[in-house]
């Protein structure tokens, strides 16, 4: 039977590629103008710019109706697996760690190293979220920190806006490097020059992150009294990070800067204290949260020896519930097998990760393409055609429609295998699991179908060619390319949710465009995972996490005000870091990759 391919046309209006663009942007203005104006839900914002995206696929880019539905069913399984496969067994296993007591007893381990808020936040939003980053990814880091700030007093909107603008610096090397990997896959570069290059920006990055998570937190006063421990943090995650992405180990460079940074804090919080602890105020944040809570919260200045004074303050009669809880913690000894416990699920986590990617006779070899086979975990993977769905590039070249079924590779997989052995370790039963089991589907059922209605979205664009005429028109403009570089993989990262899904839509066009600038293509790039990373706050599928996780579905577009200046400001600082690194003042940051074919 003959099946008819769509070929994609990427200057379908007057054949102008700037007109074209003007049209090919819209779905994504109506997405974000929808959550951060109108307030709507995300999971309906996602899906009237879906419906603008098939419209205008249809109408403006003759693609057939099937197609771009077709399409858009292509990406809405993806959002589901292995995106919303990774969070919902990662958020499972946070729910284990509540029902059975042991996450109260994390959340006593992470209080005893500062009973300051501010610096709660650096350790566990930037530090335990970039471990979480690099062994999961994919929206996990912010769900889990998110819960553990609550945990620890944090008011629900301001977890969820710490978790997010923290989730930026490690994300290009989350899930053991999978952005990187993709994007050697599709530019045809080196891992390890590519690894590199990201690792000479995305730590620079990493410099200012925790000094705006105390920002977030307390506002100027907070910044003036603890930034001595955001440095701290910030500078050593740094230095791991270049070292490791340079010289040691590209997959693990997230891991070794995670727990560097962790560590660095921990020492230091016990040679120095702020002149005054931080706690959130029990008021609540009103309607649309948008509170200043950097005013709301109780400080309460140390004694000589480093402990909260006693007595009360201007907000002490709001400040009851948190006080008792914060003394009874320090008042609370947990036994050292009761620490272990509350920490097993994320050893474990780190072991099956370790073992399932870094040791070759189980990791094996994945399928090279559709009906092939693998070896270790890979040999029940399995590469399927898309049914029905035929592209081809404007050149003539066909689009990859295949999707993945990586049944025990997935790292969602791997977290159920974690979250299995944790049923071990803190004495779980089968009943009570599959109880936790049902509530993590209840409690993130908006956040799945948003993440599959944005990837729809996503999907719609890409395989009707609305992306690409937005890359090319960028592309288009010589040297200022490496500007706009970053804002390319800003621009996929917010659609899609993924610098993995960014690097695989802008990888070869960043290089293409490279060689048409007089560019380096390793720089370039990199640029698009680096500049990627911070589209990550501010797209729906985070959004949506970060409001489920927090009980505030329907919210997403008040996250996304309190987050869209943090994100703009970091992607214009990479826009000037990649600029200044493609000219002699910084040019001697670039890796020297040799030349490759456009």
């Amino acid at each position: 039977m003959f099946l008819a391919n769509y070929q994609q046309d990427y200057s379908p209006v007057g054949d102008s590629l700037g007109l074209s663009s003007i049209v090919a942007i819209l779905p994504l203005l109506v997405l974000f103008v929808l959550l951060g104006v109108v307030r709507m839900k995300a999971w309906l914002a996602s899906l009237i710019s879906l419906v603008v995206a098939v419209a205008l696929a249809v109408a403006v880019y003759s693609m057939p109706v099937a197609d771009a539905l077709n399409s858009g069913l292509l990406g809405a399984a993806f959002g589901f697996f292995p995106i919303m496969w990774i969070v919902i067994n990662a958020i499972w296993i946070y729910n284990l760690t509540v029902e059975t007591g042991h996450f109260d007893v994390l959340r006593r381990s992470f209080a005893s190293i500062s009973d300051d808020q501010r610096v709660q936040a650096i350790i566990i939003a930037f530090s335990f979220g970039a471990l979480m980053e690099a062994l999961a990814g994919f929206g996990t880091p912010v769900a889990i920190s998110a819960v553990m700030l609550i945990a620890l007093g944090f008011k629900p909107l301001k977890a969820a806006t710490v978790a997010l603008v923290a989730n930026t610096a490690p994300v290009a090397f989350g899930a053991i490097a999978v952005p990187i990997t993709t994007l050697a896959g599709v530019t045809g570069l080196p891992v390890d020059d590519l690894g590199a290059m990201v690792g000479r920006q995305t730590p620079i990055l990493a410099l200012f992150v925790p000094l705006a998570l105390v920002f977030i937190v307390d506002g100027r006063r907070g910044l003036r009294q603890t930034w001595p421990p955001a440095v701290v943090c910030g500078v050593s995650f740094a230095v791991f990070q270049y070292l490791s992405s340079n010289f040691w180990s590209v997959p693990l460079a997230d891991i070794v800067a995670a727990l560097a940074s962790a560590l660095a804090v921990l020492v230091f919080t016990r040679l120095w204290h702020a002149e005054e602890t931080y706690q959130e105020s029990d008021e609540d944040e009103g309607l649309d949260g948008d509170l200043d809570d950097s005013d709301g919260g109780s400080r309460r200045p140390r004694t000589p020896g480093g402990e909260p004074a006693t007595g009360r303050d201007e907000s002490a009669d709001s400040q009851v519930l948190t006080r008792a809880r914060a003394d009874a913690d320090r008042d609370f000894h947990d036994s050292p097998l009761d620490v272990f416990k509350a920490y097993a699920p994320y050893l474990a986590i780190i072991v099956v990760f370790v073992l399932a990617t870094r040791v070759p006779a189980i990791t094996g070899k994945p399928p090279t393409g559709v009906g092939a086979t693998g070896t270790g975990l890979e040999s029940v993977t399995h590469i399927v055609n898309w049914p029905g769905l035929h592209i081809l590039k404007a050149n003539g070249d066909p689009v990859a429609t295949t999707f993945k079924l990586n049944y025990l590779s997935a790292a969602g997989s791997l977290l159920l295998i974690a979250g299995l052995i944790s049923m071990v370790l803190i004495q779980v039963g089968p009943r009570r699991a599959l109880r936790a089991y049902g509530r993590t589907l209840d409690q993130l059922k908006f956040a799945v179908l948003t993440v599959m209605l944005v990837l729809g979205l996503g999907y719609i664009m890409n395989e009707s060619g609305q992306t690409t005429t937005l890359g090319l028109w960028v592309a288009g403009a010589g040297g200022a390319f490496a500007f706009l570089s970053p804002i390319l993989g800003w621009l996929g990262v917010a659609v899609t949710g993924s610098d993995t899904s960014s690097n695989s839509l802008f990888g070869a066009l960043q290089i293409t465009a490279a060689h048409q600038a007089g560019l380096s293509p390793t720089l370039m790039a990199a640029a698009n995972s680096s500049g990627g990373v911070l589209g990550k706050m501010i797209s729906p599928q985070n959004l949506a996490i970060a409001a489920a996780a927090v009980g505030f579905e329907g919210r997403e577009g008040i996250l996304f005000r309190r987050v869209i200046v943090w994100s703009v400001v970091f992607m214009l600082f990479m826009c000037v870091l990649v600029y200044l690194q493609s000219t002699p003042v910084l040019d001697w940051m670039v890796v020297d990759t040799p030349a490759t074919a456009p």
